[in-house]
């Protein structure tokens, strides 16, 4: 399967327009007709109906399967790419808003950074791809468990931190006094925040209690920006309730923090990098990479 053909295809179906992918991808019409036909002969199957321009059914199950194809090829090239790169002096590093921990800002170098805020799931795949340096991942864990990643690519994981998880209720609320902690069950009837680009979305909390498929945890209110002291203060102020790490908690003006006593997780964040052995500089990273990592400290690097 030509991967040229693929993305042709990707592309002429997310945008439903043979036209409007000729100019996404700078090709004629006739050459995106032509890929699209070639690839069809190829499978012996049909992929688009015209008429609508959409997918048919084997269509949309090679849609399952493209993007994860399509990623590890560029993962693939951006490794590759790296063989022949020079030496860096500048650092762009990814992360997702709960990822920003305050020990890695400290550490941060003082020129020559870029920091990018991505959504949480898109962070490894920036990396693995070349568009970052360097990517911080965060997520809910056993304290020492390592983070589930995305099969992208091989990526080497560093542990930069595992807070301890509070609940941020208003001064009111009727369990604003539990200094022994919470239980997460005690919750699942309560109306938190869904926040799910600055907050730990709702269907984590629902697997970390063990109620997927959308039991328990109502939304109230939806925030959709990635300010992190935005959601703490729209707990605190009674808006619905949030699980946040204790460190970015804190910042909640009248809120009350009281710790989450079961199930017993941790709110751990790593810091990816993708750069395989055998480079001039040893496989690790360089400039102001390294010496973000030199500041962190190595501590439990792991391939993944």
């Amino acid at each position: 399967m030509d991967p040229h053909l693929l993305r042709t295809y990707v592309t002429v179906a997310r945008l439903g327009s043979f036209s409007a992918a000729a100019r996404e991808l700078g090709y004629t019409q006739s050459a995106v007709s032509q890929h699209i036909a070639a690839l069809e002969a190829d499978l012996g199957l049909a992929l688009l109906g015209r008429r609508p321009v959409a997918p048919t059914p084997a269509g949309e199950r090679l849609l399952e399967h493209a993007g994860s194809l399509l990623l590890r090829l560029d993962a693939a090239r951006a490794d590759l790419a790296r063989y022949a790169a020079p030496p860096r002096r500048t650092l762009t590093l990814a992360a997702g808003p709960l990822a920003l921990h305050p020990r890695v800002l400290a550490a941060l170098p003082a020129t020559g950074v870029t920091l990018r805020t991505l959504p949480r799931d898109e962070v490894p795949a920036a990396v693995a791809t070349g568009g970052a340096d360097l990517g911080l991942v965060d997520g809910l864990a056993a304290p020492s468990d390592p983070l589930r990643l995305p099969d992208v690519a091989p990526l080497t994981a560093l542990v930069v931190a595992e807070d301890p998880l509070v609940v941020v209720l208003p001064a009111g609320h009727p369990l604003a006094g539990r200094r022994d902690g919470l239980d997460l069950g005690d919750l699942v009837d309560a109306r938190w925040l869904d926040a799910p680009d600055a907050g730990l979305p709702l269907d984590r909390l629902r697997a970390a209690h063990g109620a997927p498929g959308g039991h328990g945890f109502r939304p109230s209110l939806r925030y959709e920006g990635t300010d992190v002291r935005t959601v703490a203060a729209l707990a605190a102020a009674g808006h619905g309730l949030a699980l946040l790490p204790r460190s970015a908690a804190a910042s909640a003006p009248g809120g009350v923090l009281v710790p989450l006593a079961v199930p017993r997780l941790v709110h751990r964040t790593e810091l990816l990098h993708g750069l395989p052995h055998g480079l001039p500089h040893g496989g690790e990273p360089d400039g102001p990479a390294a010496e973000l990592l030199r500041r962190l400290g190595h501590r439990e690097t792991t391939a993944r």
